[in-house]
């Protein structure tokens, strides 16, 4: 496996220059610190964050190019969440302006005195940047920072880790770690171990090319078993599209009710929290639409800015699988912050996954709630400035009627109608007919029953025998 280098401009501060831009002495002391005095590479158990205390920790945000301020600020809040979801607390946060990244310490070195000095005031365990830090920025600023230097790629994979059950979950959080993790071995536990046995040469591979040897090993295995797990999904996935049944699935920002829209709608028992990315395993029940069409409804993981692209990866399997379905039901939290940016951020990654085709049903949650300025009805406010979206709140259940209806209209839409005569012999024909689509009309004649249906193109061909034609 040959690691390309995605930071070739990065530059590891040495120790004289370090010298004059160290915030404080010594290296690695605190209780938070992560890396030559922290968890061990290859301990898939813990995340990035100590979970024995709740750590306390300082945000750092910048604001690049076109970005404004309140940008900053708003990604910084939802930064101040994830913290939270990740069982730590932010106690401070400050921000700076550059036109690109300083490829040393990513933001300037008055600032890391600056946040130095804040970390020390509040005693923070770490200090957490809102963009992703190479490995050489963030091993420069553990160094002068003395204290553990993370960014937002790592807390969600922390929160991911923590709420994997699933054996896939488990397994595709873990390489996506590892992942993150190995570039960033650099400079940790490099003594040597000498050789041993008959003609051993040399002093023998530092403990460094031992832990690399030994994540790289975990990681092919890893892949090898999300391999195996990819291809039963495969298998699953196309028996579900021989089924008679129409698939959607629940997308959209965490957070914004899709698991309390799932349960809402089909009276799954499905875990329900008011935190980030509570829905890491993908869950897929059946529930059944006004006209009595059967559905599969799965729920996915929640999609958020700056998304890691270790997580997209490692989770490509499931992400595709949510956007090969017939109908995408986009949830947005219609009472949150920024709603359109949401939407935007969601739209991002569908297409990166190859979904942006799909058909979306735009779904404005949470309408019993008021929006950041205290205005009542933002949900359906929103809604009439999208056409063809509904409001509906999936905790009191209100508007979950028009949105069934809606999702209805919108898959009728992709399907046919057939006219079929069934002899009053074939009664199992009928009782199909009825199962599988949306009867319109039905004629009683002395040989048999006139039916003109709403079918699926799987459920036509399987009743074939009892066909005449299509419906213009």
């Amino acid at each position: 496996m040959t690691i390309e280098n995605e930071h070739a401009d990065d530059q590891v501060i040495g120790d004289e220059e370090l010298s004059e831009v160290e915030v404080v002495d010594g290296i690695g002391t605190h209780r938070g610190a992560l890396g030559e005095f922290g968890r061990d590479a290859l301990d898939d158990e813990s995340g990035f964050l100590d979970r024995s205390f709740r750590e306390r920790i300082v945000l750092v945000g910048v604001t690049h190019g076109t970005q404004t301020e309140l940008e900053t600020e708003a990604s910084l809040d939802e930064l101040a969440l994830l913290v939270d979801t990740a069982g730590a607390d932010a106690l401070d946060r400050l921000t700076q302006r550059r036109d690109r990244p300083d490829p040393a310490t990513f933001v300037g070195k008055g600032k890391v005195h600056e946040i130095g000095d804040a970390a020390r005031a509040i005693d923070a365990d770490t200090v957490v940047f809102d963009d992703e830090l190479s490995p050489a920025q963030q091993f420069n600023l553990e160094r002068m920072l003395d204290r553990t230097a993370l960014d937002r790629t790592a807390v969600i994979l922390d929160i991911f880790a923590q709420h994997a059950t699933s054996t896939e979950g488990k397994t595709q959080i873990e390489l996506a770690q590892l992942r993150y993790r190995l570039p960033r071995l650099r400079g940790k536990k490099n003594y040597s171990q000498q050789g041993g046995g008959i003609g051993t040469r040399g002093p023998g591979e530092t403990q460094l090319e031992v832990d690399r040897r030994r994540l790289v090993r975990r990681m092919h295995k890893l892949e090898r078993d999300l391999d195996g797990i990819t291809s039963r999904r495969a298998n699953q996935r196309k028996a579900r599209h021989r089924s008679p049944f129409r698939t959607i699935s629940i997308v959209g920002y965490t957070n914004a009710g899709k698991s309390t829209l799932l349960r809402r709608i089909t009276g799954a028992d499905v875990k329900i929290e008011d935190r980030l990315f509570a829905t890491v395993d993908p869950t897929t029940r059946q529930a059944q639409l006004p006209g009595g069409e059967k559905i599969l409804i799965t729920d996915t993981v929640g999609f958020v800015r700056k998304l890691p692209h270790q997580l997209v990866d490692a989770f490509k399997s499931t992400l595709e699988a949510a956007a090969e379905v017939d109908l995408l039901v986009h949830v947005v939290d219609g009472a949150g912050p920024d709603p359109q940016g949401h939407i935007d951020a969601v739209r991002e990654v569908l297409a990166e996954i190859g979904g942006a085709e799909v058909p979306e049903l735009l779904v404005f949650n949470k309408a019993d709630r008021t929006d950041p300025d205290g205005l009542v009805g933002a949900s359906a406010r929103l809604a009439r400035q999208h056409p063809g979206s509904v409001a509906v709140s999936a905790h009191t259940g209100e508007g979950i009627d028009e949105l069934l209806d809606a999702i209805a209209d919108r898959l009728r839409e992709l399907s046919s109608v057939y006219e079929l005569f069934v002899p009053w012999a074939r009664g199992d024909m009928l009782a199909a007919i009825h199962r599988e689509g949306e009867v319109v009309s039905e004629e009683s004649t002395d040989e048999g029953m006139k039916v003109v249906a709403r079918l699926e193109e799987a459920s036509a061909l399987r009743l074939a025998d009892v066909v005449i034609g299509t419906v213009e």
